[in-house]
């Protein structure tokens, strides 16, 4: 293993690969490692764990997606977990999602949905099926079953509820929810809205498959040095995005921790039906049976729109690393092609660009370079389209890894900042959205690498002019990080006369650290929180108020940003 390897320890799931070979493997490297394996060592079916059993055994720690019914293999199929995303036109299209209880075995899976809670239309899902399987150190592999059922509606009214339910052919029938597509961009449709964002979210419950894995193994807490392990933090912060009712939200990346490696936790694995041992540490494809039982309270009816984080490679699947979630999820698959997080849509006068920072970073290079350039150059050209569209004023990006801030554990990415911070400089992207760090900071204004102004509570940016500013919103639930020795929180009723940190880093390429001072941080807040967004679009100027808000709902930071409108 080199000095600096590929993987540093503990930031790509660790999916059976002896950890002195899967330090310097690419993802795409890993996952011909597995096809490889696994012609040796071929599984009976019958010793795959199938959707059924996981059901059953995440029914019995309280988070599901089926509630705490425990469903057999020749048991009425059942779906639950279920989240929604917009499609390539987001104005018009919506993409419908969730997890089925067991192989459907013939059974057909139906959407039924219409404007009204009447419903009328039926459009019959696409089962996908998800088979993970996992080297053990007994030379054997653990293996799962999982399938995902997905439905497509196009040609809808924009900024208007569709009502839907999901049914199955023998004879689920699950309770009717409603989804809105996105404003249209058209100036005169305008009227004000808002979106929510967050990072590094986890789950606060642990799934029961494999057999022996216990509270505390999987879930976000785990981590006590510093963190009461009794608050659900996850949980809290989703109660408030919840509250917020937004009109979408965004996740930059490192979603459910399937593996929840790092903070210190050794990597262990056992032979599939050993007991395992206290703090196992290894990819669990059931972490996502709770996961998406934990957010259905939002994003059953609010569009859940991902990024992939570090955490997201997931080299027991193909294409990167992403194939499980093109299983699970559904991207609206208008970025460059092999790219499937990288992706933009519009709501109102606001430009949401999704982008992989795994493809450009500079700390954990698993996937560093995979798109050839492909990505970078489509931003580029959709930043341009959208800031030459008069009916765009904002244009936000988010992704995993972070351009700019200051925590001991990641900080900046220099790879990031090459690659990505001109062209938000050239385009005047108003927001960078982030997370990979597990605490909140903003930035002041910056501009070629340089802060332009000084921008506290309740300043007013002009972003053409000012620069672009930075979010880390790193604080969804996971374990929280430190800043940098002797760099302390600065946040509303808490500022400090001086914010800059003398003594941060940066990420060099070839996994190096340079250090670097950071005048530019601004708000330092090292706790669990989220971002509500509030756009107010209007005739002569549009304006925009982020607003940082901790687990309970209260504000600590806010700043607008005011843009003349165009005509």
């Amino acid at each position: 293993m080199s000095s600096n390897p590929l993987n540093p320890a503990g930031d790509v799931p660790d999916t059976g690969i002896p950890g002195g070979l899967s330090a310097d493997m690419t993802i795409a490297e890993q996952h011909d490692w597995h096809r490889d394996y696994l012609r040796g060592h071929a599984v009976s079916r019958r010793n795959v764990l199938r959707g059924a059993a996981a059901a059953a055994a995440v029914a019995a720690v309280g988070t599901s997606p089926f509630g705490r019914r425990a469903y057999a293999q020749d048991a009425q199929l059942a779906v639950g977990g279920r989240h929604v995303g917009f499609g390539p036109d987001s104005t018009s299209q919506l993409r419908f999602a969730a997890q089925l209880s067991r192989r459907p075995a013939g059974t057909k899976v139906f959407l039924d949905h219409g404007p009204t809670p009447a419903l009328g239309a039926t459009v019959e899902g696409e089962v996908r099926n998800l088979l993970t399987q996992v080297p053990s150190s007994g030379g054997g592999v653990l293996s799962a079953e999982q399938f995902y059922v997905h439905a497509p509606v196009d040609g809808l009214p924009g900024r208007v509820r569709h009502f839907y339910r999901w049914r199955t052919g023998d004879g689920f029938v699950g309770d009717i929810r409603a989804a809105a597509t996105a404003m249209p961009t058209t100036r005169a449709a305008l009227v004000p809205f808002r979106f929510t964002m967050m990072g590094d979210q986890g789950t606060d419950e642990t799934p029961a498959l494999p057999a022996g894995v216990a509270p505390g193994d999987y879930d976000d807490k785990y981590y006590a040095a510093d963190n009461d392990p009794n608050t659900p933090h996850a949980s809290n912060v989703l109660r408030q995005i919840v509250a917020a009712q937004p009109d979408f939200h965004i996740l930059a990346g490192d979603i459910a921790y399937a593996d929840p490696s790092g903070m210190g936790r050794p990597n262990q694995f056992v032979s599939h039906g050993a007991k395992l041992a206290h703090g196992f540490d290894k990819f669990n494809p059931y972490v996502w049976d709770v996961y998406f039982g934990a957010i259905e309270a939002s994003a059953a009816q609010t569009p859940w729109m991902f990024a992939t984080g570090n955490h997201d490679m997931e080299a027991t699947y193909g294409t990167n690393g992403y194939g499980g979630h093109l299983a699970r999820l559904d991207f609206p698959g208008n970025g460059p092609a092999g790219c499937p997080s990288a992706y933009s849509f519009t709501y109102g006068n606001v430009a949401v660009l999704s982008l992989d920072a795994n493809d450009v970073s500079y700390e954990i290079r698993a996937n560093t370079g995979y798109s050839g350039g492909a990505q970078t150059s489509w931003a580029q050209r959709t930043l341009a389209d959208y800031r030459a569209n008069p009916d765009i004023d904002f244009i936000v990006c988010f992704f995993h890894h972070c351009a700019y801030s200051t925590t001991e554990a990641h900080a900046s990415d220099g790879g990031v900042r090459d690659a990505w911070v001109a062209l938000f400089d050239r385009y005047q992207v108003d927001l960078v959205l982030q997370g990979h760090n597990h605490v909140f900071e903003r930035t002041d204004p910056i501009r070629g690498n340089a802060a332009t102004k000084v921008a506290g509570d309740n300043s007013v940016v002009y972003p053409e002019t000012d620069g672009t500013v930075y979010y880390t919103v790193g604080g969804g639930g996971r374990p929280r990080y430190d800043f940098q020795p002797g760099s302390q929180e600065s946040f509303r009723g808490n500022e400090l006369p001086d914010t800059s940190v003398p003594n941060s880093y940066v990420w060099a390429a070839g996994g190096s650290k340079r250090g670097e001072a950071a005048p530019w941080s601004r708000v330092r807040f090292r706790n669990y929180s989220f971002l509500r967004v509030d756009v107010r679009p209007g005739v002569l100027a549009s304006e925009m108020d982020v607003t940082a808000v901790d687990e309970y709902g209260r504000e600590f930071d806010r700043v607008t940003y005011r843009r003349q409108v165009r005509g």
